[in-house]
Formats: structure tokens, C-alpha cells, sequence
């Protein structure tokens, strides 16, 4: 017999959960006594950045972390990230103080009414035991959940005096996550692909979760497939150099049905069908277009508007079908596609200007980190992404993920690039103090239009052509950088890019630079 606390520290241990991600507070205070010298605390100075920076540090290590909020205040605080957590199939390990069970009858300061049920529908599982001695088994159920397919983020509710209680230790078990459809199910895709006369891949972020690239590289090359990314993807997941990559589809119901018209067979892997952001009316595909779907999620597979779902992980799946297809050696190739070429910077500095000079001075180990709404479109057009792992987004769409994602995922040990807007940056421009106190590798690159032009052309787009609260006059991102100890420099010539992007992505530790740029979108759907 020993403590709920020891216990659960163990199972921490076991999982290769002993770098915790929080904010701390009075609720967690037994939790965090004695703190184990095998045991590192990544503080974030608001709770939704501490769930965006241990997302970017589960990406980078491939495995579920633990992130410590405070009571009911710290879970709202959070929940915008645990969103995009959810959609975009993090695992993480989200827990949260309540207090003492004896307490809860009364309703008191800082508790949490129904505890469980407050961050649904965005974690796969979340609970409050029922005894304390139950906190260290319901750890390792959650562990295990958090990591089965499709990932994402679990939640416990601990109340504050369980961790004295006694406690017995728990095993974690080993769960071989990875299946493959039935056999016939993969045989009817392959066979379509086959009979194929111009057939499509549109790959997801499913593809780089379950390191997948090779296997899509394969299947793309045998049956000589055009290859699009799927819409609005959290990574990605083919590289976007190859001849037959064809380029981001838009979140777009009519456009994707445009683009996908020509082809009669087209194999959707890891990625809804389809991700929309932009109503239009018709068809969800053009007619005589087949569709199959392959991935891990039952619900998505539910949900799914067109197309014949076939439930397997994406790497086991694509490899066995890649080894079914025979090689397409009648089928032409997809033509050449063209690329756009970046204007050289010049005054007044547009933001393809500075991409394209970006693209010049990223190193090719560097991992490219997105959140600029406005320029995501162009991003995707001048850095083509050629290796796994390489680039992290949002695909759901709350703001503020972008800035501490890149923290973590530099903290995980890699050189890493975030490209973000102004208004997205400052949704979580706290998570720079983090960057600053662990002395990560990361270079911010503030595409500074100064307004939320996103929102303002998409209001023109659908007719709305003055949209208020849209404009971000006079703020200062370099001096907020340098009040959280990063080094920052603000660009508004031309003539200072290049120099200004070789030093700062070249730097050790983290730096900002507050790049001017025009107000134009470059969104193109």
C-alpha cells in the first residue's frame, strides 16, 4: 500500500509522462508537493497555452503528455485548445484540481459542477473517480484512451485531497493499436484503382500521425495517382515537391467537386470528406466520380457525406493496398503543375514577398508551424513541406493554437519556424514567456497586417464589404515580445527582409520578428 499521489506519479513514469505541461493553483497544491527530481514542470501563464504548448511537445515525441489545469476556471480557460486538440487527434492527458470531496456537497470556491461533463463533447473520455484509491487506475485508462485511434485528448477531474489517501500501485498496459480493414473491403478499392483511368489521392493529417508517408509515396507512384492535400489539414502529408502533388484543395463544397471532376477514383486517406468552411450548394462530387475513404475513425466514417468508408490505421491500411494495386504502367502521369514564383520583396512589402524570402532562409531540417489565416493559401503556393513531421496547423479553426504548438513542438527538440498572424498571435502571445524560460530553438514570424483581414475579406467575399471590429491599429508585438524575454525586431522595408529572416532563424533560443505587410488576403477560396 502506498499514496494515490505516489501511484499516480508511477503511472506517469511507465506512460513517459514526467514533463507536465500547467498553471497551477491552490487545487493542485498536494499534487505538486515534494515535486520528483525525474520530473520537469513546463509553466504557461494562461491555461490554454499550457494545452497548446504540451500538444506541440506530444506531436514532436509521438506520444500522449500531461497538462495540469486549475479547477473549473483553469478547463474553461483551456477549452478553446482542447478544441483544436480534439479535432486535430492530440493526445493528451488534461487534468484538473477539484476540491476536497468532503466539500463538494456545498458547492464551494473554485469547484467544478459536474466535472466530467464540462469539457464534452471536445475529449474522447473524461471522468471523475469515485474513490480516491481509483485516481491511479483511472490515469492509466486514461493514458490508454488518449492514445488509441484515433488520438486525442482525455480529462480527469482529481479532488484535491485524493492525493494523500492510500493508493495502490498500478501496471500500465501495452494496448498494439494498429489494424487493417478486412481484406475484401481493401481488395474492392484496389480493384477500383486499377480499373482507374485517371485516378486521385486526397491525403490528410492521418497520413503523418501514423507515418504514413511512404506508404502514400508508394501507392501514389504505383497506380499513378494525382495527389491533393486534404482541406484545411492540421499537417502534412505528402511531399510538395513531388511531380505528382497537385496542391491544396479549399474547404469548399462546389470547388472541391470541380477539382476532383476529373478524376473517376479518388481514395481519401486520414482526412474527412470533406472539411467545409464556405457554403455553396450542389453536389458533394461530380458525377462519375467514385470515392473510398480510409481511416482510423468510426465517426468520421459516419459522418462522411459521400463515399464508401473503410475502417483501418492509415499506415496499415495504405501499405497493404499499395501492395494489392499493380503498377498502372499504361496509366499517363497527371501533367506538370506550375508554381507560382514570389515577387522579391519591395516597398510596400506584401506577404508573398516575404514567404517566398522565408522559403530561401528555411532550413531544411526546420519544422514550419502555421497559423496566419489570411496568408494560408500563399504559404502553402511558396513552401512546398518535402519531409514528415515538417508542418503543424490548426484544422479546427480556434485561434491562439499556432504560437504555443510552436513552443512545444520546439521544446521537443527541433528547430521550428511559426509563421502567424498578428491578430492569431496575440490569442496566446503569453506562451512567449514559456519559449523565453526554456530557451527554445524558435523564430516567430508575425505576417503584421494589422487587422483581422481574414475575417474582413471573407466578409467581402459574401457581400458584407465593412465589417467592424476588424482592425488591430497600434499595437506594439515587439515591445510585448521583449516584456516576456524575447529578443524581438520589427521589419517595414524591403530591403531588411532577407538579413532580418537569415539572423533570426539562425539565432539560439527564441526571437520575434513583426514583419509590415499589406492588407491584402491571399486566401483564394
Amino acid at each position: 500500500m502506498t499514496t494515490v499521489r505516489v501511484a499516480f506519479f508511477d503511472v506517469c513514469r511507465q506512460a513517459g509522462m514526467t514533463t507536465w505541461f500547467g498553471n497551477p493553483g491552490s487545487t493542485e497544491l498536494r499534487m505538486l508537493r515534494d515535486w520528483p527530481t525525474d520530473f520537469r514542470y513546463v509553466l504557461a501563464l494562461q491555461e490554454a497555452s499550457a494545452v497548446g504548448v504540451a500538444a506541440g511537445y506530444a506531436i514532436g515525441a509521438g506520444r500522449a503528455q500531461l497538462v495540469s489545469l486549475h479547477s473549473a476556471g483553469g478547463v474553461g480557460h483551456a477549452l478553446g485548445a482542447m478544441f483544436n486538440a480534439y479535432r486535430d487527434r492530440v493526445p493528451l492527458v488534461v487534468i484538473a484540481g477539484q476540491q476536497t470531496r468532503a466539500m463538494l456537497p456545498t458547492r464551494p470556491f473554485l469547484s467544478a459542477d459536474e466535472p466530467a461533463q464540462f469539457p464534452r463533447p471536445y475529449v474522447k473520455w473524461s471522468h471523475q473517480p469515485e474513490t480516491a484509491a481509483a485516481v491511479p487506475v483511472a490515469l492509466a485508462e486514461a493514458y490508454r484512451v488518449a492514445m488509441l485511434p484515433p488520438r486525442g485528448p482525455v480529462f480527469l477531474s482529481i479532488p484535491e485531497d485524493d492525493w494523500d489517501a492510500p493508493g495502490e500501485p498500478v501496471a500500465v498496459r501495452d494496448i498494439r493499436a494498429g489494424f487493417v480493414a478486412d481484406p475484401a473491403a481493401l481488395a474492392e478499392v484496389a480493384e477500383a484503382l486499377g480499373a482507374a483511368r485517371a485516378p486521385a489521392i486526397v491525403a490528410g493529417p492521418g497520413v503523418d500521425e501514423d507515418d504514413a508517408w511512404a506508404a502514400t509515396v508508394a501507392l501514389a507512384e504505383t497506380v499513378r495517382a494525382a495527389v491533393w492535400a486534404a482541406p484545411m489539414p492540421s499537417r502534412a502529408a505528402f511531399p510538395e515537391d513531388h511531380p505528382l502533388f497537385r496542391g491544396y484543395l479549399p474547404p469548399v463544397r462546389s470547388s472541391i467537386a470541380a477539382l476532383l471532376g476529373g478524376h473517376d477514383v479518388v481514395v481519401v486517406l486520414g482526412a474527412p470528406v470533406f472539411t467545409y468552411h464556405v457554403h455553396t450548394e450542389g453536389p458533394f462530387l461530380a458525377a462519375g466520380t467514385t470515392l473510398f475513404h480510409l481511416d482510423c475513425d468510426p465517426a468520421a466514417a459516419a459522418r462522411a457525406a459521400v463515399g464508401t468508408s473503410v475502417l483501418t490505421t492509415v499506415r496499415a491500411g495504405v501499405s497493404e493496398l499499395a501492395r494489392l494495386v499493380k503498377p498502372a504502367t499504361d496509366r499517363a502521369e497527371p501533367p506538370a503543375r506550375g508554381r507560382p514564383v514570389a515577387p522579391p520583396p519591395a516597398d510596400p512589402l506584401q506577404a508573398t514577398a516575404v514567404l517566398g524570402a522565408l522559403r530561401t532562409a528555411l532550413p531544411a531540417d526546420a519544422v514550419l508551424v502555421e497559423e496566419a489565416p489570411s496568408h494560408k493559401d500563399a504559404l502553402h503556393e511558396l513552401i512546398p513541406v518535402t519531409r514528415p513531421k515538417g508542418y503543424v496547423s490548426t484544422g479546427s479553426g480556434a485561434l491562439g493554437w499556432g504560437l504555443p504548438v510552436a513552443v512545444g513542438r520546439a521544446l521537443a527538440g527541433e528547430r521550428v519556424v511559426c509563421v502567424v498572424g498578428d491578430g492569431s498571435a496575440l490569442y496566446c502571445i503569453q506562451a512567449l514567456w514559456t519559449a523565453a524560460r526554456q530557451g527554445v530553438p524558435l523564430t516567430v514570424v508575425v505576417l503584421n497586417n494589422a487587422k483581422y483581414e481574414a475575417v474582413a475579406a471573407l466578409g467581402r467575399r459574401i457581400g458584407v464589404p465593412e465589417v467592424p471590429g476588424t482592425d488591430l491599429a497600434e499595437l506594439d508585438l515587439t515591445a510585448l515580445a521583449r516584456g516576456f524575454g524575447v529578443p524581438a525586431r520589427r521589419v517595414t522595408r524591403a530591403a531588411d527582409v532577407e538579413a532580418a529572416l537569415a539572423e533570426a532563424i539562425t539565432r539560439n533560443g527564441p526571437c520575434l520578428l513583426d514583419i509590415a505587410v499589406g492588407t491584402t488576403s491571399t486566401t483564394l477560396y
